[in-house]
């Protein structure tokens, strides 16, 4: 039997009684598949996102661009998913983590078939926007919900492999890229990129609404439809009968945590945008919010800047530039890896100070040994991408758990908000040390300090997550 018996219904939220169901499901074909089907979306957004940047020479020459509105060119999509983040959140915890994703999807690739057949700058900023939105809405909502159908036990671990989607796409969108605009054009790259987006029809018929969303809605009965749904294809898919629910009013506060404390009334029933800074999430959104922005900011500081370092820096070719800045982007995978197989074991905030306070050291070492070679850039610069890379994919698994279900989207989308502010500011601002003296060693100065800044913040005050029930740590 599923459900609370009599003498526990009472005592058993629906919202508990999800959560003790969620945490008896072992890992199974049914949660691959969720993760594929999800992880594939996550995939081809990602690859969309970087394709303006291999389009822009030919739409330079095409549209006798002048460098601003080259600049707008390249900025237009990351202001719409900067406001794309912020809009989901509210929208998710509305109406749906499924609803959204698959709107989500379905307008980026509607917008991507319109910008094939645009022929001048304006209607194509527009429908740039358009796809920032859809893609700045569908990756932190689709991080609430793998958090949700996932159990507390090595949970980073499921969540991080889904989230590994995401640098591989960027990955691969550079390498089909740099292969088909050259010899097909950027129309034809556009066309290739918008045919995922027939997925929203597939998202809607094969991945079931959150139904620990559906619980915290009041809508019980579906909620538990739903649910009964998902132990059925895991007890198929396993082949034995699954454990029995362990239902508590509730689960017991971690020792030692903030948690610990009772949530107070005003803590429970808090929504919308001041929810996330009432009682024990102001510090909580304060502190992933740091860590985003650092993050990020380095993130971008140092790979949207580095071919022109090597170019203009150090005067090597065009094709080397970029090759060597693949490297260290290739390296930034493998930190990813080595977080999603590590992050259960060591937990969050050992991962977030380990990682990125590694990845400061390792810029201000580069720093001062002098930045005086570009081989000396890539290695340094490659060990360093580890770290934050690493730390970076780390926060959409650690943001969702930070939050209650009814603001939980909310919350990944103003993280998914702030990181964009350190992906348009980390640029701006080393391009403008670099200019001002020319000087590389100090760009990795700032870079460095901003990141032993984040690492800081978070081995000081981010509160451990790992292998705790998500109902437990955000009650």
């Amino acid at each position: 039997m599923t459900r609370p018996t009599a003498a526990t219904r009472e005592a058993v939220t629906a919202r508990d009684a999800i959560a003790a169901r969620f945490e008896r499901l072992p890992a199974s074909r049914w949660h691959v598949t969720v993760r594929l089907v999800v992880g594939v979306v996550t995939f081809f957004e990602a690859f969309d996102q970087l394709l303006i940047a291999y389009a822009l020479p030919e739409l330079r020459q095409e549209w006798h661009l002048t460098d601003g509105d080259a600049t707008s060119v390249l900025t237009v999509g990351s202001v719409g998913m900067l406001i794309g983040a912020l809009l989901s959140g509210r929208l998710a915890d509305r109406f749906g983590r499924v609803r959204v994703i698959a709107y989500c999807v379905a307008a980026s690739g509607l917008a991507g078939l319109a910008l094939v057949a645009c022929t001048s700058l304006t209607p194509f900023l527009a429908l740039r926007f358009v796809q920032g939105l859809a893609i700045g809405g569908e990756v932190p909502v689709a991080a609430a919900f793998i958090s949700e159908i996932t159990r507390s036990f090595k949970r980073g671990r499921f969540v991080l492999l889904y989230e590994l989607v995401f640098p591989a796409g960027l990955t691969v969108g550079a390498l089909v890229a740099a292969w088909l605009v050259p010899a097909a054009g950027w129309r034809v790259m556009f066309a290739v990129a918008a045919v995922p987006g027939l997925l929203a029809f597939l998202v809607q018929r094969t991945v079931p609404e959150s139904p620990r969303w559906l619980a915290d809605r009041g809508r019980t009965a579906e909620a538990e439809a739903v649910m009964d749904e998902i132990e059925a294809k895991v007890s198929a898919a396993t082949g034995e009968p699954l454990p029995p629910v362990r239902y508590s009013p509730g689960p017991p506060a971690h020792p030692g945590s903030p948690t610990a404390k009772a949530a107070t009334d005003a803590e429970r029933t808090a929504t919308g945008l001041r929810s996330l800074f009432t009682g024990r999430y102001r510090r909580r959104t304060l502190v992933v919010g740091a860590i985003w922005f650092t993050g990020y900011f380095v993130n971008y500081g140092v790979t949207s800047w580095l071919p022109s370092i090597y170019k203009d820096g150090y005067g090597l070719t065009l094709s080397d530039a970029l090759l060597y800045s693949t490297v260290t982007s290739v390296a930034g995978l493998l930190g990813c890896l080595l977080v999603a197989l590590t992050v259960d074991v060591l937990g969050r905030r050992k991962i977030f100070a380990i990682f990125l306070g590694g990845s400061a050291a390792l810029l201000l070492t580069l720093a001062a040994l002098g930045a005086d070679t570009p081989a000396q850039v890539l290695i340094w610069t490659s060990l360093s991408a580890v770290g934050f890379f690493g730390s970076n994919i780390c926060l959409y698994l650690y943001t969702p758990e930070l939050y209650p279900t009814r603001m939980r989207a909310l919350g990944c989308s103003v993280g998914g908000a702030v990181n964009r502010l350190g992906v348009i500011l980390g640029p701006i601002l080393v391009g403008a040390v670099y200019a001002a003296g020319n000087n590389v060693a100090t760009v990795f100065v700032m870079l460095g300090a901003v990141a032993l800044a984040g690492a800081v913040v978070a081995g000081v005050l981010a509160e451990e997550t790992a292998n705790r029930p998500l109902e437990e740590i955000s009650p």
